[in-house]
């Protein structure tokens, strides 16, 4: 997992509240295990039209929010079925951060162990991450997660939250797997330990 430590980009503000994780990646994308190749799917119905073609007036196809690794969004973000793919398409699309008032549990949890660091922030400072974000390509937001906080354009910061176990495990670039790895010397001596003591197993 690509460890995370500070981000800097311009934020592509979704003024929706309650955005579903099947709006995220819908469920006819579902059928892959692979977790890349999903970000050209990421929000679908309402990235596209009927033929194929973009919509121009959804943020991720406007010219500023393109390569956008920071996601502004309404309240109760990734709501609805429990599907890791959603995490998985913000993730390759380019998506890094997503900042909101709050988020469904299970989406939330699903962020941390993909890479993503999900944000949570009060109504107010919402609001003025939008102001930033509307502004395009003329501000950008830093992320520092060593430090708990966001820097907007004009110099001004806002601190957040977050479960210090969840900090230490995005910093390091360790997900489920890294984790277990990372005790691999105390398994390898327990499994040679154990067959010594139990030649019958």
């Amino acid at each position: 997992m690509q460890p995370f430590t500070k981000l800097t980009s311009t934020p592509a503000p979704m003024k929706v509240m309650n955005v579903d994780t099947d709006m995220i990646i819908p469920k006819q994308f579902l059928k892959t295990i692979k977790r890349t190749g999903l970000g050209v799917a990421l929000f679908s119905e309402m990235r596209y039209n009927e033929d194929g073609s973009e919509n121009p007036d959804f943020v991720l196809n406007k010219p500023a929010y393109r390569k956008s690794e920071i996601l502004i969004a309404g309240d109760n973000f990734g709501c609805g079925s429990s599907r890791e793919h959603a995490p998985w398409a913000l993730l390759d699309f380019g998506i890094r951060c997503v900042i909101s008032t709050s988020f469904a549990d299970i989406f939330y949890n699903n962020c941390f162990k993909n890479g993503i660091l999900p944000i949570t922030v009060s109504p107010e400072d919402l609001d003025k991450l939008f102001d930033d974000a509307d502004r395009g390509s003329n501000a950008t937001l830093t992320v520092d997660l060593e430090k708990q906080e966001i820097s907007g354009p004009d110099g001004g910061t806002i601190k957040f939250e977050i479960d210090q176990f969840r900090k230490k495990c995005l910093i390091e670039g360790l997900d489920d797997i890294g984790l277990t790895m990372a005790k691999a010397p105390k398994i390898v001596n327990y499994e040679a330990k154990s067959k010594t003591e139990r030649p019958w197993l």
